[in-house]
């Protein structure tokens, strides 16, 4: 049986912990689970199953053919595609997998009426307030309020849901943005629902969630903390949350490394004692960031070893120390994000060092890193 170059574990009772975590939190309101960009990089099909069985009730994603992913995958949950779709094609594809799409002008409340005339089902919509994202949506109360009457209004289109997003949720002290942008979603909403009861209201992801109950309205649209990553880019455990995913390698050479010789490209590290270096094949081909050089640490049999010398696009290298006991460990498991004993490695660690974000992180490894999955990888129905 061969031996992986790298592979990215994921933990699906992780996944499955975090979304009762979650509703736990939310009391009540229900979840709805990102799994946009393949799940942040974790698997949408699998993650989307766990995150169903663990009692989320919707799914999210940025496109249609993401969406034509989960429904291609038997899944049959209510799916929201939160980008924007440029065409009416697209829009018909939609509403032929029975995905809710997102709306802010009237003009496309009229593209979704004429494409609900071509295929068979409605067009289901959510109308976006932009209440300082600054992205999609209309900035426009009354415009939102305008595309609201005219979805309604539409044949073939049911309005189904109210919704915006935040800006700075994750930033705690963000000078009261967050708190502007949910009075100005409260004070719409309310009006909105005032009129149209069913409305499904949702604004929070999942630093909103974790930040204010107030937020969490009908439904939350939960990311970043459904794969046990901190939406505030610290620490997990202070969240409650389990990371699901373990990205590791294996040392695949030792070798004797004097004082004065050198690794990898540039000749960035330069031994100045007598040690071992462990290469292990991994690297920014696969997701492993160049920027990492020099500044990560690796876990190989439970302690931190440091990353030495420019990461490459298949091979990294670490110092494994002068005893000569090193040389045992050709072939032993190396951590890059996860745990060994007691240490730890968090994506939050590797952005720090990148100064990103966590979602980049995981967001980043590339399909030549194959996932594997724990006792839930089936997805639900």
């Amino acid at each position: 049986m061969s031996v992986a170059r790298a592979s990215a574990r994921v933990d699906l009772d992780a996944i499955a912990g975090n979304c009762v975590h979650l509703l736990e939190t939310l009391d009540g309101s229900r979840l709805c689970a990102v799994v946009k960009a393949d799940g942040y990089g974790h698997g949408a099909v699998a993650c989307a199953g766990a995150a169903l069985r663990a009692g989320a009730s919707w799914l999210a994603v940025a496109t249609v053919e993401e969406a034509a992913g989960l429904r291609e995958a038997g899944i049959e949950a209510p799916l929201l595609v939160m980008g924007a779709l440029c065409d009416r094609a697209e829009i018909e594809r939609a509403i032929e997998l029975r995905a809710d799409i997102v709306v802010w002008r009237e003009r496309s409340v009229a593209l979704a009426s004429e494409a609900a005339a071509l295929v068979s089902g409605p067009a289901r919509v959510h109308v976006k307030l932009d209440t300082g994202m600054g992205r999609l949506g209309t900035r426009d109360r009354e415009e939102a309020s305008r595309v609201i009457a005219a979805a309604v209004a539409a044949p073939g289109v049911r309005l189904v849901g109210a919704m915006t997003h935040f800006a700075t949720a994750d930033v705690l002290d963000d000078d009261g943005f967050f708190e502007a942008q949910l009075s100005a979603f409260t004070a719409w909403s309310e009006a909105v629902k005032a009129e149209h009861a069913d409305i499904l209201v949702h604004a929070a992801n999942s630093a909103a969630v974790l930040r204010d109950p107030r937020a969490g309205f009908d439904m939350a649209r939960c990311g970043i903390a459904v794969y046990g990553l901190d939406p505030f880019n610290r620490d997990p455990l202070e969240r409650d949350l389990c990371p699901a995913l373990t990205l590791s390698s294996h040392v695949a050479e030792v070798k004797p490394c004097r004082a004065g010789e050198s690794t990898g490209y540039g000749r960035r590290y330069v031994a100045d004692r007598d040690t071992h270096l462990g290469v292990l094949p991994i690297g920014y081909g696969d997701g492993f960031r160049r920027a990492l050089s020099g500044r990560a640490e690796v876990l190989i049999a439970g302690a931190r070893l440091p990353l030495v010398g420019t990461v490459s696009m298949d091979n990294v290298a670490v110092d494994l120390g002068p005893d000569p006991a090193a040389l045992e460990l050709c072939g032993a498991e190396a951590i890059l994000i996860g745990a060994s004993g007691p240490e730890r490695i968090t994506a939050e660690e590797l952005a720090g060092h990148m100064g990103t974000i966590n979602y980049e992180i995981t967001c980043g490894l590339s399909a030549r890193v194959p996932r594997t999955y724990g006792p839930l990888a089936s997805p639900a129905p």
